[in-house]
């Protein structure tokens, strides 16, 4: 069992450790968490892309590269994450472990640089560097236009926000060009020195590590001021039952129809319910032994293909599926009909058996990717869910049928969203 051991500095940084002796590398991870909004999403999106950019010890991104080589070959990347209603910037560092290096402190080395590339970054004017921004500001642009290329993508996207259109939720998480394009350089670097100063900051470290070293080490780096009292997120909006369900359909030079149906569970990752959720979702799509993919694409032959999944904070679930222009009424019928079978407490002991094997193995496999660690008690901390990998397996292995329908019956179809082609007799390539 890896255990998460944690300790709140006094500069108001969230130290979280994961020690296990599985890996050769070290992993480091940096979260600035921020509320999503239509107003700060671009602005945030393009905050890690400027950052690894350079430092002012080390100006040009072939200067990091170059010193992150001379540490063997050490791997940083920055992004940014959407959880929930929260957007997360997010930095990570994975270098050999120290043990295969004695004496070197390539943990500490790392840790230096990835200090810089968090606090120290290069300036000009009193702003990030104009060639900088602007670089990654037409990257970002591209990015967000680029979503339209992966249509499987752009249609679960366009379902959210057609869905949450009024909840932050439906804000994508890179943002919008609209309002990416007027920041400016001494107000993207204002922006960040706030959110830097105010906002939650958890830095996970995965690895073989001492664990009273690791601590001192990163109380040692992250030393950095910060404000006595941070900015209070707030709380996901999770709770919804739709008045009545609302129908949107768009078109595109595209062969392949893509249906999407959006709906509220109203539970979230930290309800007790969740576990049974997880095992609805999973009864319903999220397996070649589910109901969707055995009924809709492989019995009725109406879906190229077909699958449920969820957001875990927001609580919501996707139904998404390609199918053709032509057998959107039928494919949406049988898909309707699956999920009122679950209602009715039509699920067979095989498909009960092979969704908890599968569920189960899903999970057994956290263990084996630092950065899937990571994920899993990241989602933890923001869903307040504070379980080891070996409860919530528990917890699913506990799982009956009765708890599923009574699951079921908490969710509500809120959203059916259908791309389709803009002539029914094109054949575009997708």
């Amino acid at each position: 069992m890896i255990s998460l051991e944690s300790k709140t500095l006094p500069v108001n940084v969230n130290i979280h450790l994961l020690p296990t002796s599985k890996f050769k590398t070290t992993l480091v991870s940096v979260f600035l968490q921020q509320a999503l909004a239509k107003e700060l999403a671009a602005k945030t999106a393009l905050l890690p892309a400027v950052l690894k950019r350079g430092t002012r010890q080390y100006p040009t991104f072939r200067d990091l590269k170059v010193r992150l080589e001379e540490l063997y070959g050490a791997a940083l990347s920055a992004d940014v994450v959407k959880k929930g209603e929260r957007q997360l910037v997010s930095f990570s560092l994975e270098i050999i472990n120290d043990k295969f290096t004695p004496g070197e402190k390539l943990l500490q080395q790392g840790l230096s640089i990835l200090k810089d590339v968090i606090t120290d970054p290069l300036l000009e004017n009193g702003g990030f560097r104009q060639d900088y921004v602007q670089q990654e500001k037409e990257q970002l642009t591209k990015e967000i236009r680029g979503l339209v290329n992966d249509k499987v993508s752009y249609a679960l996207e366009r379902c959210i926000q057609e869905m949450c259109s009024q909840e932050r939720f439906g804000v994508y998480k890179y943002g919008s060009v609209e309002e990416l394009q007027p920041v400016s350089t001494g107000e993207l670097y204002t922006y960040y020195q706030n959110i830097l100063q105010e906002n939650p900051l958890d830095v996970f470290v995965v690895g073989e590590i001492d664990p009273e070293n690791t601590f001192a080490l990163i109380q040692d780096t992250f030393s950095f001021s910060r404000a006595g009292n941070l900015v209070e997120l707030p709380p996901v909006e999770v709770e919804n039952i739709p008045a009545e369900v609302s129908y949107q359909e768009e078109k595109l030079p595209i062969n392949q129809g893509k249906l999407t149906l959006g709906y509220r569970t109203n539970i979230s990752y930290q309800d007790e319910a969740y576990p049974a959720l997880l095992f609805y979702n999973a009864v319903l799509g999220g397996f070649p032994h589910s109901k969707l993919f055995q009924n809709v694409r492989e019995k009725a032959s109406l879906a190229y293909y077909v699958f449920s999944r969820l957001e875990k904070h927001k609580g919501i679930q996707l139904i998404g599926s390609g199918i053709e222009v032509s057998d959107y009424e039928q494919a949406l019928e049988i898909i309707l009909q699956q999920v009122e079978e679950i209602k009715k407490g039509q699920i067979s002991k095989e498909e009960m058996k092979n969704t908890k094997r599968a569920l189960l193995n899903g999970l057994k496999i956290v263990g084996d990717s630092p950065y899937s660690l990571v994920g899993f008690y990241m989602d933890g901390l923001i869903g307040k869910r504070t379980e080891e990998t070996e409860h919530l397996m528990q917890r699913i292995a506990e799982v009956k049928e009765e708890d599923i329908v009574a699951v079921a019956h908490r969710v509500y179809l809120d959203t059916i969203y259908f791309l389709r082609s803009t002539n029914g007799d094109e054949r575009k390539q997708e």
